[in-house]
């Protein structure tokens, strides 16, 4: 890019924990849009992958994964007061960063609330204590014991992060298209806004159709973005933010009964669970029911009313159809019982087309379908970032826009991606979104059912759980 903007000084150290393709991709941005010297930027990575562009950079470079045991060790001399975590790894807690960077007074963002390595499949544990609302419980109730701590930014990356900015964009669209003039200020207003106008389903809908020039090959599994981290969640149970519409649980699901009870989640993997839903490129398409972050953070912040019984809650799920290859190695992934292949290749400068169109479908007010987001392309992508394909564009630049947001609010605590201002984090990620397209639908996940073969439907309100599941 031409002229980039300084959006924020530091002058303290940055230490960079996982340099997979996100790491890769953001720290040419980080080095562009803030003001840092390279000397004081640390990596702390678990293989040799990414050193050559370390070396590049002029940064420390660090190869030793982080366990239960070395973690402080490790870390100690790196971070300081005023310093800045930012936790860019898998199978890293998330939740002993949190603490030890407010223990040590450091700032701290990352993309996704982690568990230690083997604790999305712990069969050890039930299945409502390897969801993200265990995940996400937990993080939250560190809040009790560091209520005046420096600012920790969490799962503040494309989804969860950008979408919930999205979503407030979308609801002040579908306001001004609808004739109500609200513009909230405060968590209850938004949810006041949603409710006014009768959202009662959000998705977090994503098709990506970025294409490799070499097909997927058996025993490997393919992805754009990190695979050990997309298996990871995807063999998680499937789960969503439950709406105060819905009549009845499926017959697999179990509600959350601790924190903010905003959470069901079905005796399934998310991988293994196809739900309906619709962009505007794409159109009406089938996506897995990965669980996310924001499925549950978007919901809780749009609840009126108590958790147990909302006056008002939307129903919040990602559901996302990955390239194709990633699709066919969902698929023998299944065959092999969810045990990964041996082989990964992620999808890069072999990249030949195709677009990332992720977005916000917001369903049930007046206007039926509105769906808001980016699609971006990979040719676009690539003139933007170094290091970038279109799908970890969308995520480098909003860990970008969430680590400028903690630096000119230090003082934050402990807060999700729906408490930081919408605003400010898309005015600073939006040059790297390509077009933001909003766009309204006469879809339904109705259309076209019960045609070939009778199926339980609740023609009265297609809005309901029960008409997008397909099992």
């Amino acid at each position: 890019m031409n002229d980039p903007k300084i959006h924020a000084r530091f002058p303290g150290r940055l230490v960079i924990i996982g340099f997979g393709s996100i790491g890769q991709g953001v720290l040419p941005l980080i080095l562009r849009h803030i003001e840092i010297d390279p000397s004081q930027i640390t990596i702390v990575t678990a293989e040799d992958w990414g050193g050559e562009e370390a070396a590049g950079y002029r940064v420390g470079f660090v190869i030793e994964p982080l366990t239960r045991d070395n973690y402080r060790r490790v870390l100690d001399s790196l971070i300081g007061k005023g310093d800045f975590i930012l936790n860019l790894s898998v199978e890293v807690s998330s939740i002993a960063l949190i603490e030890f960077a407010q223990e040590k007074g450091a700032l701290y963002l990352d993309t996704c609330i982690e568990p230690w390595v083997g604790g999305y499949i712990d069969t050890s544990l039930t299945l409502a204590k390897r969801t993200n609302s265990a995940l996400r419980e937990a993080a939250l109730a560190l809040r009790q014991r560091f209520r005046s701590g420096p600012t920790a930014v969490l799962a503040h990356g494309a989804n969860p992060g950008m979408v919930s900015h999205f979503v407030k964009q979308a609801l002040l669209n579908v306001a001004r298209d609808t004739g109500i003039a609200d513009a909230p200020s405060s968590r209850a207003g938004w949810a006041a806004l949603a409710q006014k106008l009768g959202v009662k389903v959000i998705h977090v809908a994503e098709r990506d159709t970025q294409r490799s020039r070499l097909n997927k090959q058996r025993g490997e599994f393919v992805n754009t973005w990190s695979i050990d981290g997309f298996v990871a969640e995807g063999c998680q149970p499937a789960e969503l933010g439950w709406g105060s519409h819905e009549k009845s649980l499926p017959p697999d699901g179990h509600r959350i009964d601790e924190g903010s009870k905003v959470g069901v989640y079905l005796d399934r993997p998310g991988a293994a669970t196809r739900v309906r839903t619709w962009t505007p490129r794409a159109g009406a398409f089938h996506g897995f029911l990965i669980t996310h972050n924001e499925a549950l953070s978007i919901s809780d912040y749009l609840t009126v009313g108590d958790g147990d019984r909302p006056q008002y809650r939307p129903t919040v799920h990602y559901a996302y159809h990955p390239c194709d290859d990633a699709v066919l190695s969902i698929h023998e992934l299944a065959g092999r019982n969810w045990v990964q292949q041996l082989e990964q290749r992620l999808l890069m400068e072999d990249i030949v087309g195709g677009v990332d169109e992720l977005g916000v479908l917001l369903m049930g007010h007046a206007r039926g379908a509105y769906w808001y987001g980016s699609q971006l392309s990979v040719e676009q992508a690539r003139t933007l970032a170094p290091y970038n394909n279109a799908t970890s564009l969308q995520v480098t630049s909003a860990v970008l826009a969430g680590m400028v947001w903690a630096l000119r609010h230090p003082d934050a605590g402990i807060v999700e991606a729906d408490e930081v201002d919408f605003r400010e984090a898309l005015a600073i990620q939006g040059p790297y979104l390509g077009p933001i397209v909003g766009a309204y639908s006469d879809w339904t996940p109705l259309i076209g059912r019960g045609t070939l073969f009778q199926e339980d439907l609740d023609l009265t309100d297609p809005w309901q759980f029960k008409n997008f599941r397909v099992t």
